[in-house]
């Protein structure tokens, strides 16, 4: 039986933290000691974003923990601690989590990233109006910016298109101006609707 098949098999073919039955895919627990069923979950995209912090966190949509942190499944347990852990300053999640038991194994595993550590914050890529910004978003310059090595000035209202976030530096992207590549503070761009 693949792996597929047998996290469809233990959760009837839904997520496995907010029973959500479309948009599903494998997520590796990280930290994991195994990349089989004992070491992965089926999550929905919205669930996925919200613990790759690609997304704020949706208190609503999360309410769902308050269940699946009673699942049988370990790495289901350990992501419903994790989980639980960012929301820790909501009276509802700090109860969860003082319900919630894991052996010592199992709690080395969950705090093996270290993200219990963190609050729920989520820092994203933001235009100067706030707007989250994303890969292969189009932007507006909204000042005309010198490019440092270069005779490059790109110009207040260059449109950039198809660009790149900076993985590690949220105040930074990538993108195309007149054929060179350049990086652009996120400050002095616009998402182009």
């Amino acid at each position: 039986m693949s792996l597929q098949q047998q996290l469809n098999a233990r959760n009837d073919g839904k997520c496995e933290l907010c029973n959500a039955v479309t948009g599903l895919s494998i997520h590796e627990v990280a930290g994991a000691k195994y990349t089989d069923a004992d070491g992965s979950i089926l999550i929905c995209s919205k669930c996925l974003a919200q613990i790759e912090k690609k997304e704020e966190l949706d208190l609503a949509h999360l309410a769902c923990l308050t269940e699946s942190m009673w699942s049988e499944a370990v790495p289901v347990k350990i992501t419903a601690w994790r989980m639980l852990n960012r929301l820790r300053d909501q009276s509802w999640a700090s109860d969860n989590l003082d319900m919630l038991f894991l052996d010592e194994e199992q709690l080395a595993w969950a705090k093996s990233t270290g993200d219990h550590e963190n609050d729920g914050s989520v820092v994203l890529h933001r235009d100067c109006n706030g707007q989250q910004l994303q890969n292969n978003d189009a932007v507006v310059l909204i000042k005309s910016l010198d490019v440092k090595g270069s005779t490059l000035n790109a110009k207040l209202g260059t449109v950039v298109r198809n660009i790149r976030l900076v993985p590690d530096n949220t105040d930074q992207i990538e993108g195309r101006v007149e054929g060179q590549q350049i990086v652009i503070l996120t400050k002095y761009v616009r998402k182009q609707n």
